[in-house]
């Protein structure tokens, strides 16, 4: 990475002199720099809706740039280590199903693990691909599920040969990382891609100490949200490919689903964002570490928490964890993570990632200070002391393995109908159920629908998880595929 040219942010500085012009706008958007709505310019400032613009040739088009986006992206791919980089405006779940579009075709099959977000899920209804799942374990005490592991991997690509790609996560929302240098090999061994989602995963570019990134273990497309460990503006998210794919061609698939109205918001807070990690990244990261591993001992220390960290590393199904990932298993002091996550917003108001059934997420950043650890650490300890329960340990796996019958473009496109959800248990689901956050489902379309996974389904929503995905949101009644 050339550091002096890093220095530079195009997109930024292209928006920088278009303010100090005073250019009559007869284009879009509407509201005229702000003119037009005047209590839009109240709540963001006129800096920021001066700024808010149409793509016009001293700004480049994110459909095909040539100059200012273009070279903001290659500024971006240098930084990363990647042949290029793409910006993306749809958030990290346009990047990571512009991966599987790339990739895959109708008919293809891609390797992955089940508990990939629904993004990953949603892209295989769009394309046709059909998937083949590495199911991962699941500790057994904590109930998360946890990395791909090599030979359970090496079997699926010797049962499916003509497999177009693997998918891997890198790391999970729980900081879990699989051996991804190894999938790599692997993979390009037998001729598949490899596409890595790298959603929580920006960090691993800046810092050594952090577990691989997905372009230095030689992965050939990582989807990487900017916008959650990067600073840039939520919905903002890179997409970086190594040679080994035509830019171009995935220029194609991007432009398929990618809006034609870029927000020049989002594009310089990617640009800004990337100078910054580019610059300071290394440092930033290592202070991340340090709060968060900090954060680790003081919540351990309280007793009947478990912050996890590179104590579950174990050289397969964890190969390794990334530390700037706070999440505690609350479960031993009775309660779930939903059930503190709502006592941390209403009691205490901190707002952490999220809870689910048995942990819950601190997202640790660029942005925390020590002081922010230190009242969640106190939070954390009168929770205990206030709160605490009998322990259950009633659905303490936030994963159950699914048994895929159909395709999830066949499922969705299916004739269904409804049914009570007591009643779905032996029957194909039609629809998406998940928590959301982590966005994980519990069920996808296509997956056989069991008693335990009804369980479940109802226990999260009785202890306060954000269903999402059915059409019936209050998870009453579940589209099941119709039978013959």
């Amino acid at each position: 990475m050339n550091t002096d040219n890093q220095k530079s942010a195009p997109v930024y500085e292209a928006l920088e002199r278009l303010r100090k012009q005073r250019i009559v706008p007869f284009d879009v958007p509407g509201h005229k720099r702000g003119r037009g709505n005047p209590e839009l310019v109240k709540l963001l400032g006129e800096q920021c809706v001066g700024i808010d613009v149409n793509s016009m040739k001293p700004l480049d088009n994110l459909c095909h740039p040539v100059s200012v986006i273009y070279q903001a992206e290659q500024l971006a791919a240098d930084a990363f280590g990647a042949a290029h980089a793409f910006f993306m405006v749809g958030g990290t779940t346009s990047s990571v199903q512009s991966m599987i579009l790339t990739a895959c075709k109708a008919g293809d099959k891609i390797i992955l693990p089940r508990n990939v977000h629904k993004s990953v899920i949603n892209a295989l209804v769009l394309c046709g691909a059909e998937p083949v799942y590495v199911n991962p374990d699941v500790d057994t005490h904590i109930g998360i599920a946890l990395g791909m592991e090599l030979k359970q991997l090496e079997k699926a690509i010797v049962e499916n040969p003509g497999a177009a790609a693997v998918f891997v996560n890198n790391p999970t929302y729980y900081g879990i990382c699989s051996d991804i240098r190894s999938i790599v090999r692997l993979a390009h061994e037998h001729n598949m891609l490899v596409l890595a989602d790298e959603a929580h995963g920006t960090h691993l570019y800046f810092n050594e100490n952090l577990p691989v990134s997905a372009m230095e273990a030689g992965a050939d497309m990582a989807a990487v949200s900017m916008h959650k460990s990067g600073g840039s503006l939520t919905q903002s998210s890179l997409l970086l490919i190594n040679d080994t794919v035509s830019p171009r061609y995935v220029e194609q698939i991007i432009n398929l689903t990618q809006t034609t109205s870029a927000s020049y918001l989002l594009l310089s807070s990617l640009d800004i964002s990337r100078r910054n990690l580019a610059l300071r990244g290394h440092e930033s990261f290592e202070k991340v570490t340090a709060m968060a591993e900090y954060a680790r001992e003081e919540i351990n220390s309280i007793g009947g928490y478990y912050a996890y960290g590179k104590d579950l590393v174990n050289g397969s199904s964890i190969f390794d964890f990334d530390v700037t990932k706070l999440s505690v298993y609350t479960r031993d002091i009775g309660l779930t993570g939903i059930e503190v996550y709502d006592l941390l917003r209403d009691e205490y108001d901190i707002q952490i990632e999220f809870g689910d059934i048995g942990n819950i997420l601190a997202y640790i950043s660029i942005g925390d200070r020590i002081q922010h650890i230190e009242r969640l650490v106190g939070a954390l300890e009168d929770i205990k002391r206030l709160y605490s329960r009998k322990v259950s340990h009633l659905h303490n796996a936030e994963y159950i393995a699914p048994t895929v019958v159909a395709t999830p473009q066949k499922a969705f496109y299916s004739e269904k109908e409804s049914l009570p959800v007591h009643e779905t248990a032996g029957r194909i689901c039609g629809e998406f159920v998940m928590c959301y956050p982590p966005g994980i489902p519990i069920l996808a379309p296509g997956e056989m629908v069991t008693a335990e996974i009804v369980d479940y389904m109802l226990y999260a929503k009785e202890k306060g998880c954000s269903i999402q995905g059915p059409e019936d949101c209050e998870l009453n009644y579940l589209n099941v595929l119709k039978e013959d």
